[in-house]
């Protein structure tokens, strides 16, 4: 029983370090490469926590939709290099 509860702490522990390293990156894992209009947010720290909250639950999701990213972005490179 312990076991379970360290390995979900781990999981929610892990979602929280990848929301802050990624928070002003994260256009990157839902809009695509460009960025949308800044948000009329009340404050930074609303958005900081919301990104937060939903990396917790949801990071390996959104590791693989920047894995995505990234190859789109790279192959958009290359064809602009040829």
């Amino acid at each position: 029983m312990a076991i379970d509860y360290m390995l979900i702490s781990l999981f929610l522990f892990s979602g929280v370090c990848f929301g802050l390293a990624t928070f002003h990156h994260r256009h990157l894992f839902s809009e695509g490469p460009t960025k949308s209009e800044p948000s009329d947010a009340k404050s930074i720290l609303d958005g900081r926590i919301f990104w937060i909250l939903m990396c917790a639950l949801l990071w390996p999701i959104l590791v693989l939709t920047g894995v995505n990213t990234a190859w789109i972005l790279a192959k958009r490179r290359k064809q602009l290099e040829k």
